[in-house]
């Protein structure tokens, strides 16, 4: 199993805070500016699973409230956290996640929770253009975040950042405007700690009916994981 992840320690709200003034700064320049927030730190190998967290706990919505895929009658849910920086996370997308959902999403057998865990101030900015597309466009501008990741996630994101939310309907006024939301930002942050005292420190990790997992999974290792609760 790839149990490769990304870590994060402390993340403080003044750091999210600033970054995201500091995004609206650089696009009220023109871009012209010169910004840099520091990428994920090197992968780590975890071992996968770990104690049970109980499913009420887990099913808890954060403050933004959840984004969900699947049958509310399903025998399997399976909660992701991810960091949009995280390239583990954007390796499961790109490979996983498109079996996942035509295997076990779509046929009714898997509730699919996707949730922030913004590893960085870039991570916290695209959640927050993700959020901003709108219920309709959640999980495609996800995708395509995760799909153009190496091309966002640079020196100077955005440019190609506002490239992309303008496939999804943005304007620059509202680009500016949802980079500029403190409540959005601060509510991310709150489910980020919630988040923490479930066990969640590193990226991407799945709770598959309260089971934790930490690492991107093979569609193997999915199909793994997921057949016990299938049986019968």
């Amino acid at each position: 199993m790839d149990t490769t992840t990304e870590t994060t320690g402390a993340f403080s709200r003044r750091r999210l805070l600033l970054a995201g003034a500091a995004l609206v700064a650089v696009a009220a320049a023109g871009g012209s500016g010169y910004w840099f927030l520091s990428r994920p730190g090197t992968a780590l190998a975890e071992p996968a699973g770990g104690s049970d967290v109980p499913m009420a706990d887990l099913m808890a919505p954060g403050p933004l409230g959840d984004h969900v895929l699947g049958s509310p009658d399903a025998p399997v849910t399976i909660i992701e956290y991810a960091s949009m920086t995280c390239p583990h996370c954007a390796h499961f997308h790109e490979t996983t996640y498109p079996e996942m959902k035509k295997k076990y999403i779509d046929t009714g057998k898997v509730r699919f929770i996707f949730r922030e865990f913004p590893l960085d101030a870039l991570a916290a900015a695209g959640s927050m253009l993700a959020r901003c597309a709108g219920k309709d466009k959640y999980f495609p501008m996800l995708e395509t975040l995760f799909s153009q990741q190496r091309e966002w996630v640079v020196q100077k994101p955005l440019v190609p950042m506002l490239g992309i939310a303008k496939q999804a309907g943005f304007t620059q006024q509202s680009f500016d405007e949802c980079l500029a939301n403190q409540q959005m930002l601060s509510a991310i942050e709150e489910g980020r700690n919630r988040a923490t005292k479930l066990g969640v420190n590193s990226t991407p990790t799945f709770f598959i009916n309260g089971k934790i997992i930490r690492g991107a999974l093979t569609p193997e290792e999915l199909d793994k994981q997921v057949a016990p609760y299938l049986k019968g």
